[in-house]
C-alpha cells in the first residue's frame, strides 16, 4: 500500500488548491493508499539560512515545525506539491517549504527522497495556461534534482474565485484519476 502526502501552499482554507489536492488524495484512497494532508499556513517554516548544517546529516538547526514534517516526507511514497500561482510562481509558503528540501542535499539524507513520486497541482485565475509556465519550470527541475519522479502536473487556469474548481468538473475528474495513478504506480 502506497502513502501519499498532500501539501496544501496556499493561505486560503476551502479554496481551490485545498480542493485539487483533496481531490487527488481522495483518488489515491480509492486505489488503496493511506493519505495525509499538510496545510503550510498552518505550520511555522522559517526560511533555509544556508548553515549546512544538514549537509552533515544532521537534524535541521531551526526551531520549527519543518523537523516534525521531515518524517512525514520519507514516510511517503508520492508528495502531492499544490500551489496556486502567485506572480508566475509559487506562494511564498510553498517556497519556503521548497527551500527547506536543502536537507535532503547530503548523500545521508539523499536516499530518503530519491525515487519518491511527485505530483503538482496549481490551479490558477489567469485564463492563458502559459502563466504557469515559470511555476511548472521550477518544480520540474527540483524534482529531477532530488532525484523524484514526475507522477503527473495538474494546472487548472481560470479558477481565481474561492471554490470556482467546484464548477470544473472535468479538472476534479482528472485529478482523481492522476491520484489513483500516482497510488497505484
Amino acid at each position: 500500500m502506497s502513502a501519499v502526502l498532500g501539501i496544501v501552499g496556499s493561505p486560503r482554507r476551502n479554496g481551490n488548491t485545498e480542493i485539487l489536492v483533496r481531490t487527488i488524495l481522495d483518488g489515491a484512497q480509492q486505489a488503496g493508499a493511506t493519505t495525509d494532508l499538510l496545510f503550510l499556513a498552518d505550520l511555522e517554516i522559517a526560511e533555509c539560512d544556508g548553515c549546512h548544517v544538514c549537509w552533515e546529516g544532521a537534524e535541521c538547526s531551526k526551531a520549527d515545525d519543518m523537523n516534525a514534517v521531515y518524517p512525514r516526507i520519507i514516510a511517503s511514497d508520492v508528495i502531492v506539491f499544490g500551489t496556486p500561482v502567485y506572480w508566475y510562481g509559487p506562494t511564498a509558503l510553498m517556497k519556503a517549504f521548497l527551500d527547506r528540501f536543502v536537507y535532503f542535499n547530503c548523500p545521508a539524507n539523499r536516499k530518503k527522497i530519491r525515487g519518491k513520486g511527485a505530483i503538482l497541482a496549481a490551479p490558477f485565475e489567469e485564463e492563458d495556461p502559459a502563466a504557469a509556465e515559470l511555476l511548472v519550470a521550477l518544480f520540474e527541475r527540483c524534482i529531477e534534482y532530488l532525484q523524484m519522479k514526475l507522477r503527473g502536473k495538474i494546472l487548472a487556469p481560470g479558477v481565481g474565485e474561492k471554490g470556482q474548481i467546484l464548477a470544473r468538473k472535468d479538472v476534479l475528474a482528472e485529478a482523481r484519476e492522476l491520484g489513483r495513478t500516482a497510488a497505484s504506480a
